[in-house]
């Protein structure tokens, strides 16, 4: 009797030790699937909205692109996507103005722009938020237990260039300066 009981925990235990790493296998596998489906679909989409995007050489699951034309408020929108191993995908945009990340630590009105974000974050299709270095951002969250969102995530790209009209209305708490009274692409910086 000992014997079988010795047989079947020695099993039990290889067949959980084993299981494991296939479940991380498939994981992996799971995360590659996705990252070539997105990164297929930012090949096509990138051109619509006038962004070349590229994988990180630093981070293989996120794909870095830059937006420039169109934006009055301001410099360029940062973009990186990123594939993660519990099967989201994340957006994080980051808006450049004069020259660098908005940081809250380093605004005219620090108290002032949190607030602001927050009120964004209510109002608007993306949520606003900072990094651990106190950058400011905007960003969307997609699961995939229904599958790859190809249509959301192009939902999601066609509205990036909205975020430049936000950007003017922070400009009195990152400078204390205000947005051009009229929002125009043709305007020159």
């Amino acid at each position: 009797m000992k014997r079988i009981l010795v047989a079947l925990l020695f099993t039990l235990t290889m067949t959980v030790g084993i299981s494991a790493p296939r479940g991380q296998q498939n994981g992996e596998a799971s995360r590659n699937r996705t990252r070539e489906l997105l990164r297929t679909l930012l090949d096509r989409a990138g051109p619509e909205i006038k962004v070349s995007f590229r994988q990180s050489e630093k981070q293989p699951f996120n794909f870095v692109g830059v937006m420039k034309d169109g934006l009055v408020n301001s410099d360029s929108i940062e973009i990186i996507i990123s594939v993660s191993s519990n099967e989201t995908v994340h957006f994080r945009i980051y808006p450049h103005y004069a020259g660098a990340y908005v940081n809250i630590d380093k605004v005219k009105n620090s108290p002032g722009l949190m607030r602001q974000l927050v009120k964004l974050s209510n109002r608007t299709f993306l949520f606003w938020g900072a990094d651990e270095s106190g950058d400011i951002f905007t960003g969307y969250t997609f699961t995939l237990e229904s599958g790859f969102p190809e249509e959301g995530i192009k939902i999601v790209l066609r509205s990036i260039a909205n975020m430049d009209k936000y950007v003017g209305e922070m400009r009195p708490m990152i400078d204390g300066t205000n947005a051009p009274s009229q929002l125009s692409p043709t305007v020159e910086k």
